[in-house]
């Protein structure tokens, strides 16, 4: 059996993290273990590529969550990435770090150490920002790019219109004020997407005392009465075991890390039985807790011309790809998810309650169902969306079979909340008015989603249940928190009843936060790894 002093399984955005950190001392060995394969797509590695990757079973896990009430029966198709980087290599590169009460939240619900103060440290640890400033990092692994002098002329009507409105607006989402209307960083570097795969596992594998496997799917976790002491996979037809000589590190997100937990016997053991699985750790609460921002588009034309104008024509693409063969610039270097903001849908609210996005291109006639590639629309229109920030509402993940291969259930449970539905009308409210109000509404010819037939508060509301769906946050299936009775990991993110064994990705999270999450899952990678240091 093969032997290593760490095994992690999962190479996305946590595992190359905790990949590079771990061997960084030259002497402890780890095993990478990753069920895709290789991240060297011209289509992964270019950052408007993902509207390629988007439906690419090659790279893509390409999820289907369970009928969804709230949604009228609908189901959500949940892209995520299979594939050395994980989502961080399929995503739209959002950095955003969350506002600094999402952690304090975590630390009052009993986790001691992961309060805004203390997590501060490892965002900063891992950044290298375009501008110098003491509330970000320089020299990090991850580049993180200001894109504030390229955005698309629309998005500076879109921060006008909504400073009309009394929305304040903000320099940098991850500075002294995150709240407000502005302009997205992303993760590239001159031009290239900054994936951890591409920032921090690249470099590591220069290392001899790291060593990848792509093209492994993870079985089960080996274990020595309650020590998890090892790893089992398949690849190509072959079962192989691996041995953990300290631990053995789960990194594969929300869907994939409880899924494995319950295929070694740490689940709800009347649901493992069923499926022939023999229980080993009672814990009911792996899978459960998942959450999930909700968000809905408003799509709109415009008199003007928007990406759909430079990113639609053959002639145009062609154009769009010299430029960036050229200096690696343009629309072909940067997200559509150019603006949006972080606001309280009204003075009341604590905190910012919706996050917003502006993005001056359209997609309307490229629905999901039809999982063809994102093309935009022949016509000049832009998008703006809204979702809740901090919805309460939670589902679960459960096994549909002991086949590792086979996908889990997956039940988000949107808008269980009343909670939820007052933002969500909040929110629908706030696109309408942003749009209605000059500069944007001067260059608005058309109301194209939902149109204008829909009008009042329960039309907007039945038009979200017909239309919405994720934007690509999943959390809380391996959710931390100090009782064994409510969670599945504790404070340093060791699975209860078991030794040898964490969890260090998004599914740890005890509420989602406030923004996109990859941010902070790279935080928690690097908060994990120091841990994992620390008890060495």
């Amino acid at each position: 059996m093969d032997e290593f002093d760490y095994v992690i399984v999962g190479a996305g955005t946590a595992g190359c993290v905790l990949a590079s950190r771990l061997t960084e001392d030259g002497k402890s060995t780890v095993l990478l273990i990753e069920a895709g394969g290789s991240d060297r797509s011209i289509w992964i590695q270019v950052p408007i590529g993902y509207g390629r990757t988007f439906f690419d079973r090659r790279i893509n896990w390409m999820y289907d969550t369970e009928p969804i009430a709230a949604l009228g029966g609908r189901r959500s198709y949940w892209p995520r990435g299979k594939v050395v980087g994980g989502s961080g290599s399929i995503n739209a590169m959002v950095y955003v770090r969350g506002q600094p009460h999402d952690y304090d939240d975590w630390e009052a619900l009993g986790n001691t150490g992961w309060g805004w103060r203390d997590v501060l440290p490892f965002f900063k640890k891992s950044e290298d920002f375009d501008r110098v400033c003491d509330f970000h990092g320089q020299g990090g692994p991850q580049h993180v790019t200001d894109i504030t002098p390229n955005v698309h002329a629309t998005c500076h009507r879109f921060i006008a219109a909504a400073e009309t409105l009394g929305l304040e607006a903000t320099a940098d989402f991850n500075g002294t004020q995150p709240e407000g209307v502005g302009f997205y960083s992303i993760n590239t570097r001159g031009g290239w997407r900054a994936s951890t795969a591409n920032a921090f596992l690249r470099p590591a594998l220069k290392r001899k005392n790291l060593n990848l496997r792509t093209n492994a799917l993870a079985s089960r976790i080996v274990f020595d009465g309650k020590r998890a002491v090892g790893v089992e996979y398949t690849s190509r037809g072959r079962t192989t075991q691996v041995k953990a000589r300290r631990e053995v590190i789960l990194s594969g997100g929300a869907i994939n890390s409880p899924q494995l937990l319950m295929l070694s016997g740490i689940g709800d053991p009347a649901q493992l039985k069923r499926l022939g699985i023999e229980p080993r750790v009672e814990a009911k609460v792996v899978g459960r807790n998942l959450q999930d921002h909700l968000a809905i588009s408003y799509f709109y034309k415009t008199s003007t011309p928007t990406l759909n104008d430079v990113l639609n024509p053959a002639l145009g693409k062609v154009r769009a790809g010299l430029r960036y063969m050229r200096d690696r610039s343009g629309p072909l270097s940067m997200s559509v998810n150019q603006s949006g903001g972080f606001v309280r849908s009204d003075p009341d609210q604590q905190h910012p309650n919706l996050q917003l996005y502006f993005s001056p291109v359209s997609y309307t006639r490229t629905p999901l169902a039809e999982r063809k590639l994102l093309n935009p629309d022949p016509f000049s229109a832009f998008l703006l969306s809204h979702n809740p920030c901090r919805p309460t509402s939670r589902g679960q993940i459960e096994l549909a079979s002991a086949d590792p291969a086979v996908h889990p259930l997956i039940q988000p449970n949107y808008l269980a909340t009343q909670h939820d539905i007052d933002d969500v009308l909040a929110g629908n409210r706030l696109l309408r008015q942003i749009a209605r109000a000059a500069p944007l509404a001067d260059i608005i010819t058309e109301e194209l989603v939902p149109g204008a037939a829909a009008e009042g508060e329960e039309a907007l509301l039945q038009d979200f249940r017909d239309r919405a769906d994720t934007v690509y946050h999943p959390t809380s299936t391996c959710m931390m928190g100090p009782d064994s009775r409510t969670a599945v990991v504790d404070a340093r993110l060791r699975v209860y009843g078991v030794e040898g064994l964490r969890v260090i990705d998004a599914s740890i999270f005890p509420a989602i936060t406030s923004g996109n999450t990859n941010a902070p899952t790279v935080m928690v990678a690097e908060k994990g790894a120091a841990m994992l240091r620390a008890d060495m």
